[in-house]
This record gives structure tokens, sequence and C-alpha cells, in this order.
């Protein structure tokens, strides 16, 4: 069992996509030397107003195929592109400098939901045994103390202050994830 004539449809994309790797080719200087010339007035990067150019080209539907008068062509396809950007900048307006776009973190929700971190972790913290508790909440002090400041108002050693933070870490994290169900994987599972 063959298929009914695949080769002819292969040949005539293959014959359509050399046609059209030649007619870019051959185009390329004429339509960057047009593209500069228009973009200035119609104020867009040169290199913007070239590109939609060439996609205008490459979304020309198979059975059109490559222009007849590739000159004629791409002087129109630039100012047309450069009629639509103009119309583009004359309709589209900036959001007014007094009412900025709220951003992610501006968000009503992520701000209840840090908040819900924090207090989860600082009642956490507090579970904590040992000096850990202490420990952890000078080291999360707003004014964002040096290891010494908080050796001295711990009475502690500066230097056993890592070993110990790391370990009230390690129980912090491991009492954590008891708690706190583990985010599902995103992807594909293997």
């Amino acid at each position: 069992m063959t298929p009914s004539h695949p080769a002819p449809a292969a040949s005539r994309a293959a014959a359509t996509a050399t046609a059209t790797a030649l007619a870019v080719r051959t185009l390329r200087p004429l339509v960057r030397a047009e593209a500069s010339a228009e973009a200035p007035a119609a104020g867009l990067d040169p290199a913007d107003l070239e590109q939609s150019v060439w996609l205008r080209l490459l979304e020309r539907p198979e059975t059109v195929g490559p222009p007849r008068d590739p000159a004629r062509w791409v002087r129109d396809a630039v100012r047309a592109e450069a009629r639509r950007g103009r119309r583009r900048a004359r309709r589209e307006r900036p959001y007014p400098a007094a009412e900025p776009a709220a951003g992610p973190a501006g968000c009503p929700e992520r701000a209840a939901l840090g908040a819900a971190e924090r207090r989860a972790l600082r009642a956490a913290v507090a579970r904590l045994p040992g000096r850990c508790p202490r420990l952890l909440e000078a080291m999360l002090a707003p004014a964002d103390p040096t290891y010494r400041e908080i050796a001295g108002e711990l009475g502690m050693s500066q230097g056993s202050l890592g070993p110990i933070r790391s370990r009230c870490l390690g129980c912090l994290r491991r009492m954590l994830a008891a708690e706190v169900v583990a985010p599902e994987l995103r992807g594909r599972a293997r």
C-alpha cells in the first residue's frame, strides 16, 4: 500500500520554499533600504518595519507564490506597514503617570498571601526548641542586625551562631515540610 501522490505535494512545497528563499535573498537589500527610508517618518524602528515586511511576504498563500513585480511589491508592503504603524501610534495612549498599572507585586491577593506566609513562618519559629526561636527572631528583625549584634543580644559567641542557625533552619525546614503539602511538579511526570 502506497500513499496516493505524496511526491507532487512535497515537490510543490519544496519548489515554493526554494522560490521564497531566492526572493528573500534577492530582495533583502531593497527591503532594508525601503524600511530605512520609511521608518523615521512613521516613527518606527527600521528593523521592526523590515521584519513586518518579511512576515507579510512569508504569510502569502502558497498558491499565490512570490510577487510578480518584487520591487513594486516591496515598496507597497513597506508603505502599507508604515501606514499601519502610524495609525497604531495615533491610537495607542500611554497610561497616565498618576495611575500606574498594578504590577504583580502590588496585587492585593499576593499581598494577602505574603502576609499569611509570614504569619505561618513566625508561628513555626515560635514552636522551635531551645534557643532557636530567639536566634531566628533576631535574624528576622527588620533592623537587619549583624552577627556581632545578635551574639551580644543573645549572650553567645559569634562563632557558634552559624552552626546553631544551620541546625535551627534544618529543624524549621523539617517542621514546615510536615505541615505544608509539597507543590505539584509542573510539566510531564516521568
